[in-house]
């Protein structure tokens, strides 16, 4: 049975090492923090440490370290810091009450006695007056310090210069001190505990003495109320316990990260890891975000914890609720083609496996560049003479850099999106998805504020309501001001002086023979408002302009009533479907565009080009536009036939119900070749080379009715909303290339779309009810002056490439030019004709054999078998010349079907 220690004998665990001859050590916790007590080595005196001047008290000095001082300090701290110890109590010092005894290390007095091993070791002296030599126990201290006078131990080895520190209490440059330990890990023991997260601490080697705070997180505090008493915060005490007990002068690495207010601020590891990761876990501290951004050693790490606190509702989070919303997992996460970006923040997507399904995204946590209160900084020069519309996008600073970054980095790529919160409807704007997206394993957002075209949103302490990466992007706005880019930067912002000349006609005027002559001019496509009509920026000359599409005619998409009236108007059949097309094509992309002309609204006209692809031939081939005849004489004419071909074989999108021609051959066969040429005007060329033609003869005659039918529009406007269209009445139509009224024929009626025929010229062309009039009887007299034809014995090659070059020469031959036509025959109501040159008298059909672009076909009528002989002979001159067709020898031979050809 063990006996009970005396009641001199007092245990408790070491907390501190005052001084190589004092300690202070901390008994049985009670229901609070554990009493303390400061216990003194007896018969020995240490060397004294260094102290710093008390800045609030007036004389106080500096002092240095007496030699060997801090070696006893240490010899203590290493032997005893956390260890349990017992001491016996000797005596206690009237009125200051400092007790002095004798420590033994382990639970009783049989461990090693730690004033024998200070002497032992030649660092602390005994004090000779209080010696007794009667007592063996001090009679042994005697012996201790002889053994280390003779060995030379400690202070009795003579170098003393060599054992005092040369302290640095104070840091002179906070900012540069930091910059220069470059995040590096320093080791350290750790002075002070301020508060559970504030400790000051000496590095070393250099003895730099420094106070840091802990950064990424806030524990309770200790304040100062108005009668200059310290009023401790809820779990102040305890969080400071928690943290000095296992920091206080222990060995730690301290990352300096960065400095707030002259403070340092920085990351104390401990062996058995970061302090504040634990302080977090036990609910002892928050995380805090003004420093969350600068944490080098996970800061991951230190979220998990608080998130572990506040599950278990652990201490300051006895109250917690939590503020996040909830989020259906199937709607979580998601990917997208990203074929918008809203100024700097948002983003529109394209969901997958969708045509038609797009969804819109903020990036989370990040805030895009704001206009300046005064709304007057950044404006261009004249601002101030007047009210101007406001152009966010080039006004404020850094919006277009940020709209730019995303663009250039982000459209038409598929990128992953998790969302990681919900912004409920408030204040008039609509619910917002708040989520973080990336690209390649890289957070947009992150790159975002890198560059410092973001910053980061702070919130209150309990919203939760935040970025799964909103440390990450703190760090990056740290490296952002740190480097002084975009919004960070001490430079003046870029200001981003743009014309704006859509719909403006003078600046359109002045602008269009520059963008005539680039020929191909990059831009980028800013807004789409239907399939054919886009506003463009162009870098070139830093303007915006409304630029029209050429050669189809597109169905409009839903829109407003024009000049202010309220309501929309409806889409027109396919025109939402062109639209997408159109923005899912172009919509901020960069494209090429060639400016042909520019229309009476100051609107600019001509072809648009992305990634090589000629928008209208997309359109038309998607049947989503159809093939306009001003198209006749560009380059591109050929490709939209082909287009539109295509579109009405599959049957898709304006062909849906498209049928092929039937013509049923009528042949009417004359007793003898009848010549009786007459001079016409060919003024349309169609598919299979048919072309409508004017007789020369009738032409002043209806230039007299084409006058006459303008001045009777102009004297007599029709009234909007009078007419009613009916297929096959004849009206009087505007074309929509000149604006001029003529005589025409309704051939389709769909809601407010008409198809219209335009009897005098051979054209056709979509218009609106609107452009249309009813045909005051006195302009039906004159009957309808153009008439359908066909060249007569020839035929098309059946080759699609062959035949569109026949079709070419044919169109440059003839069209807007005199002939001489004399009609051969006719079969399912189309006149065949042969033409002359008036000029060479050449026929056109055997000039085109000739060269080998068309056929000779083998007709059996005898009164044309002169003029069949003739193409026939120009046949075979084309075949042994080999030119065009025949370029690869004869092929219509026996295998002529192999080849696809027939005659």
């Amino acid at each position: 049975m063990t006996t009970a220690p005396p009641p001199a004998v007092v245990r408790g665990i070491v907390k501190q090492a005052l001084s190589g001859d004092a300690i202070v050590v901390r008994g049985q916790p009670k229901g609070g923090p554990p009493p303390e007590r400061t216990v003194c080595f007896s018969n020995v005196t240490a060397p004294r440490l260094a102290r710093r001047a008390n800045p609030n008290m007036e004389g106080s000095m500096e002092t240095k370290d007496e030699p060997f001082a801090w070696e006893a300090r240490e010899y203590v701290r290493e032997k005893l810091i956390g260890k349990e110890v017992c001491f016996t109590i000797e005596y206690k010092v009237p009125g200051s009450g400092r007790e002095y005894g004798c420590v033994y290390l382990g639970k009783d007095t049989s461990g090693e006695n730690l004033t024998e091993a200070l002497v032992r070791e030649g660092l602390v002296e005994l004090r000779s007056g209080g010696i007794r030599a009667d007592d063996a126990d001090q009679s042994k201290l005697v012996q201790a310090e002889e053994g280390a006078k003779t060995s030379g131990k400690g202070k009795w080895g003579g170098k003393d210069s060599e054992h005092v520190r040369d302290i640095k209490w104070i840091v002179e440059n906070p900012r540069n001190f930091v910059d220069s330990q470059n995040g590096k890990e320093i080791d350290a023991i750790i002075e002070h505990v301020r508060d559970g997260c504030t400790v000051r601490a000496f590095l070393l080697p250099s003895f730099q003495y420094v106070t840091v705070m802990l950064s990424g997180i806030r524990c309770p505090m200790f304040k100062t109320d108005d009668d200059g008493k310290q009023v401790a915060e809820k779990f102040a005490e305890e969080a400071k316990f928690f943290t000095e007990s296992r920091l206080l002068q222990r060995e730690v690495k301290i990352i300096l990260e960065t400095v707030s207010n002259q403070n340092l601020v920085g990351s104390v590891i401990h062996p058995n890891g970061n302090i504040a990761e634990l302080l977090l876990r036990e609910g002892f501290a928050r995380c805090v975000d003004w420093s969350m951004g600068v944490v080098s050693q996970g800061a991951d790490k230190l979220r998990a914890a608080e998130k572990i606190a506040k599950e278990k509702k652990l201490r300051i989070w006895k109250d917690y609720k939590p503020s996040v919303q909830t989020i259906d997992i199937k709607d979580k996460t998601f990917s997208g083609k990203v074929v918008e970006v809203v100024n700097g923040d948002s983003l529109v997507l394209k969901l997958p496996d969708s045509s038609s399904k797009f969804k819109k995204i903020f990036l989370a946590s990040i805030r895009p560049p704001r206009q300046v209160a005064d709304g007057t900084e950044n404006q261009p020069p004249g601002s101030r003479d007047g009210p101007r519309r406001s152009r966010p996008l080039y006004d404020i600073p850094y919006m277009f850099e940020a709209r730019e970054f995303l663009r250039k980095k982000l459209i038409g790529k598929k990128v992953n999106v998790q969302v990681d919160y919900i912004q409920p409807p408030s204040q008039g704007f609509p619910e917002k998805i708040c989520a973080t997206v990336s690209l390649g394993g890289i957070n947009v957002a992150e790159a975002l504020v890198s560059k410092g075209l973001a910053t980061v949103i702070r919130y209150r302490q309990d919203d939760d309501q935040r970025s799964a990466h909103y440390d990450e992007l703190l760090a990056a706005e740290t490296r952002a001001q740190k480097k002084g880019v975009g919004l960070h930067s001490k430079k003046e912002a870029p200001i981003h002086r743009v014309a704006d000349i859509s719909g403006d006609v003078p600046k359109a005027k002045q602008f269009l023979p520059f963008l005539q002559r680039a020929g191909r001019s990059e831009a980028v496509v800013e807004f789409v408002a239907s399939g054919s009509r886009l506003r463009l920026y162009i870098p070139r000359e830093t303007c915006l302009i409304t630029f029209l599409v050429s050669g189809i005619d597109c169905p409009r998409g839903a829109r407003p009533v024009p000049r202010g009236g309220e309501g929309t108007l409806p889409a027109e059949p396919f025109g939402e479907e062109a639209l997408l097309l159109t923005k899912e094509l172009c919509l901020q992309r960069e494209v090429e565009v060639e400016v042909e002309a520019m229309d009476k609204g100051g609107n600019f006209i001509g072809w648009l080009f992305v990634d090589g692809v000629n928008l209208s031939v997309s359109l038309v081939q998607e049947g989503l536009a159809k093939v306009h005849f001003t198209a006749e004489r560009s380059s591109h004419y050929q490709a939209l036939l082909n287009a539109e071909s295509s579109a009405q074989t599959k049957k898709i999108g304006l062909w849906s119900n498209y049928e092929e021609p039937k013509t049923v051959e009528e042949v009417e066969e004359p007793v003898e070749r009848n010549i009786t040429y007459k001079t016409v005007v060919i003024t349309e060329v169609q598919e299979n080379m048919r072309f409508y033609a004017q007789n020369v003869d009738n032409g002043p005659q209806l230039d007299k009715l084409m006058e006459q039918l303008r001045q009777e529009m102009e004297t007599n406007p029709p009234i909007p909303g009078a007419y009613s269209p009916r297929k096959n009445d004849q009206c009087a139509a505007k074309f929509s290339q000149d604006d001029q009224w003529y005589r025409a024929k309704i051939e389709k009626v769909e809601g407010t779309k008409v198809t219209v025929f335009f009897i005098d010229f051979g054209n056709r062309e979509v218009t609106q009810v609107s452009n249309l009039a009813a045909l005051p009887s006195s302009f039906q007299t004159l009957s309808p002056q153009v008439t359908e034809y066909s060249l007569a014995c020839c035929l098309l090659p059946e080759d699609e490439e062959a035949k569109n070059d026949a079709i070419d020469m044919f169109y440059n031959d003839v069209l807007n030019k005199q002939l001489q036509l004399n009609v051969e025959y006719k079969t399912g109501g189309i006149k065949h004709v042969t033409m002359l040159f008036p000029d060479t008298k050449d026929d056109v059909a055997q000039s085109l054999i000739t060269n080998g672009y068309l056929l000779a076909e083998l007709r059996k009528e005898k009164r044309l078998s002169k003029l069949v002989n003739d193409y026939q002979k120009a046949q075979e001159k084309a075949k042994s010349s080999r030119v065009n067709l025949w370029r690869y020898g004869d092929f219509t031979g026996d295998d002529a079907k192999e080849f696809g050809y027939q005659i």
